[in-house]
């Protein structure tokens, strides 16, 4: 048998602009996804006997619910795979939190599982499966901050500014299911069209100028109902631009340098888990799989 183990990085939404409500029900947005250097981690071992089993437990998250291990039952299922595989998380990210945590596990399971049962599909191929488990795993296939539109699936990889990020999570579990069919959300923001941009993202100028044009539409709908989501993003704005990311509920804001958001850092309200990442444009997962030499495994 052989094993991986690979990381499951987060993501931030740097923005998110609801475009539209569509006939099937879902919606069209906008957003860039930032990817930082943190996350879960995620042990990979095949077996040969058929089937996939998770090794211990997700806190709130039943085997047959979690993402991982619907993404290697349905990698699984549409490759007619013989063997099977062993599944262990282990969570860092919140749930409910914006983070993209159980997208991202599901889609390090699919390249991971992709290597080493030796199916070759190819990114694209993984990406379209990701989708059918959720909008925010394709960006965690392809490994690349992005640009996305669609439901989130259309992808314009980017390079980004060097960022540091002091991301709050407070003890709030939020539905996204709830926050898009929520009356008050906003769904008619102008498509921005990232090819129209007159400014480089590359720089710092030019992301602040994407910030300063930008908004997370969910935010207003979240605010309204979780009083600890807008009590952190308060204590965040008083220390640098500060925003929520997805649909919550976790919250963050941007620095230029590393030792202002640790100094930050330690302002941070009794009770309030918090922490200091750096943005990055190419995943962990990719540079995790570029090194990676499966192990074997009794």
């Amino acid at each position: 048998m052989t094993a991986l183990l690979v990381p499951a990085p987060a993501k931030l939404n740097l923005f998110l602009h609801v475009t539209r409500r569509r006939a099937d029900g879902y919606h069209d947005i906008e957003t860039l996804f930032q990817l930082l250097d943190v996350g879960d981690e995620v042990s990979v071992i095949v077996t040969r006997a058929p089937g996939v089993r998770r090794e211990g437990s997700v806190a709130g998250v039943p085997e047959d619910d979690d993402l991982a291990v619907r993404a290697a039952r349905l990698l699984a299922a549409h490759c007619g795979v013989a063997r099977g595989a062993r599944l262990r998380v282990r969570k860092r990210l919140p749930l409910g939190g914006g983070l993209g945590g159980g997208s991202s596990d599901a889609a390090s399971v699919l390249v991971a599982l992709d290597r080493l049962w030796g199916l070759d599909l190819g990114v694209d191929a993984l990406a379209r499966l990701g989708l059918a488990l959720g909008a925010d795993v394709p960006v965690f296939v392809r490994g690349h901050s992005a640009f996305a539109s669609g439901v989130g699936e259309v992808l314009r990889a980017v390079s980004l500014a060097p960022q540091w990020y002091l991301v709050a999570c407070p003890a709030a579990r939020v539905s996204t299911a709830q926050v898009f069919a929520a009356p008050s959300l906003t769904r008619d923001s102008t498509p921005l069209k990232i090819a129209g941009f007159p400014w480089a993202m590359e720089t710092q100028a030019g992301l602040e100028r994407v910030w300063r044009r930008t908004r997370n539409d969910c935010e207003p709908v979240v605010l309204a109902r979780e009083a600890g989501v807008a009590a952190a993003l308060r204590w965040l704005a008083a220390v640098g631009p500060a925003r929520m990311t997805g649909t919550g509920a976790c919250v963050f804001a941007r620095f230029d340098a590393r030792d202002a958001a640790e100094r930050a850092l330690r302002g941070a309200p009794p009770g309030l888990h918090a922490f200091v990442a750096a943005g990055v444009d190419r995943s962990p997962l990719l540079a995790a799989m570029d090194a990676a030499v499966p192990q074997a495994s009794g």
